[in-house]
């Protein structure tokens, strides 16, 4: 972790994953067609990239490009292509699921994460289009999401860092909340 912070990068080819790598990377998020903001990758570049880079490989789960509302067969592709990632030796899981009013998919969450487990769990920029980020952070939070990928609900992180600070801090309260429970 160079300078204290983790960099992870999205990539959708072999060759980005051993550029990232060497340019410092220190994990890698696989996905494929990322002009359609990234879906599943094919196992064949999950295999091929995990033979050529050193660093953590999470893949995205998405069946589609477009909204992040899925209908029962594409969760059922996602639920197989999760357990096939898992077999094919992946490092972690990435994936996000809304409900057309705005907010975490929790109950599909629930599901995708317990298909997922003992993975580390990471949900994508979906978190950039939910209705209410604070209560969508404690959603992901009480579901047992290890990080969330997120501009800040913004076009760029730069432009959406005072909402990263509010989420860091509602997690860091969050945490402060639990611990007092103990």
């Amino acid at each position: 972790m160079a300078n204290g912070f983790l960099m992870e990068i999205c990539v959708d080819s072999v060759e980005s994953a051993v550029n990232a790598e060497r340019g410092g990377a220190s994990r890698i998020e696989l996905c494929s067609s990322l002009l359609d903001g990234g879906t599943t990758p094919s196992l064949g570049l999950l295999q091929v990239t995990k033979q050529h880079v050193r660093i953590p490989v999470f893949a995205m789960i998405r069946p589609r490009g477009g909204d992040f509302l899925y209908s029962d067969r594409e969760v059922e592709v996602m639920k197989a292509d999760i357990h096939l990632a898992k077999s094919h030796g992946v490092d972690g899981i990435v994936f996000g699921a809304l409900r057309e009013d705005g907010r975490i998919d929790a109950e599909l969450c629930s599901e995708l994460l317990a298909v997922s487990r003992p993975l580390p769990v990471t949900f994508h920029r979906a978190f950039d289009l939910v209705h209410d980020p604070i209560i969508a952070i404690e959603t992901l939070i009480s579901l047992g999401f290890e990080r969330v990928l997120t501009s800040g609900c913004d076009s760029t992180a730069l432009e959406g860092l005072p909402v990263i600070r509010r989420l860091i801090e509602q997690v860091v309260a969050l945490q402060r909340e639990i611990f007092r429970e103990f």
